[in-house]
């Protein structure tokens, strides 16, 4: 099967006939092929679990804060003072130069109902999407949604907001990127259900009622597509460019280091 369309091909062809792209083993493939947990999760998806673990462990750091502030019902939905002491974007703090809460927001969740959707989305989507990206692309591409989709939202309202949504529609970008790019075999054939699904859910945030941050959405859909237009898909024969791309994971992380210590710096302040 060729890895970039996944059509049926021989063993014996060097390029596809169908896709006309290189046939040959990927960078992704040199990963260590055996499942984490005894098979419960994916090799391919260790940035999709880790992003789950940081979620989580926020989540319930978050939930115990508001209860010693004295939200009874904190398992349920968090106060915004709390989201707001632990990183939630919001226009008057990030323009006064607290830029980290363009990167902690996404790790944020407003409830129980938000975190559970959003982490059954994580670890469907992003699994796809690492499995076709690899780590360090990965990496990348969630980064640049999350800051784009919070800086969107920055523009567009000054009210406080969180969640994975941003980076979540980053990876249906990156998706929808990776089938237009890829106009032959399953991806291709995906791009369409890809795009009804960020019509879907952004259609859903106009909803009222709701308190849904589309310009976020958007702002992350945005930054997906762009970042994973330019990476494309690991391939063993460009060393260079797999360094580079490593490199900027690297970055990535640091800076989202860095956003926490200042977070929990300013915390600590208060």
């Amino acid at each position: 099967m060729c890895p970039h369309c996944r059509a049926f091909i021989t063993n014996r062809d060097k390029v596809c006939p169908y896709c006309n792209e290189p046939v040959g083993l990927r960078a992704i493939d040199r990963r260590d092929p055996r499942p984490l947990l005894g098979g419960l999760v994916p090799a391919a998806a260790f940035v999709t679990v880790l992003i789950l673990v940081i979620n989580l462990g926020l989540y319930v750091a978050t939930t115990l804060y508001s209860m010693r502030a004295g939200n009874q019902q904190a398992f349920l939905g968090i106060d915004i003072r709390t989201l707001f002491d632990f990183g939630a974007k919001y226009r008057d703090a990030i323009l006064l130069g607290q830029w980290w809460r363009l990167i902690t927001a996404g790790f944020l969740h407003g409830g129980v109902l938000h975190f559970a959707f959003n982490s059954w989305v994580l670890f469907d989507l992003g699994a796809q999407t690492e499995e076709h990206f690899g780590a360090a692309r990965m990496i990348v591409i969630y980064f640049a949604a999350t800051v784009l989709g919070f800086m969107g939202s920055t523009w567009w309202s000054p009210a406080v907001s969180v969640g994975a949504s941003a980076g979540l529609f980053g990876l249906i970008g990156a998706m929808i990127a990776l089938g237009l790019k890829q106009p032959t075999g399953a991806v291709a054939a995906a791009r369409g259900a890809y795009v009804r699904w960020a019509v879907y859910m952004l259609l859903f945030g106009l909803l009222p009622g709701l308190r849904v941050d589309n310009a976020a959405h958007i702002g992350g859909l945005v930054g997906g597509f762009a970042t994973a237009w330019i990476a494309g898909t690991p391939y063993l024969a460009r060393p260079l460019i797999e360094r580079a791309w490593r490199v900027a994971a690297g970055i990535c992380v640091f800076l989202t280091a860095l956003a926490f210590l200042n977070m929990y710096l300013w915390l600590a302040s208060q």
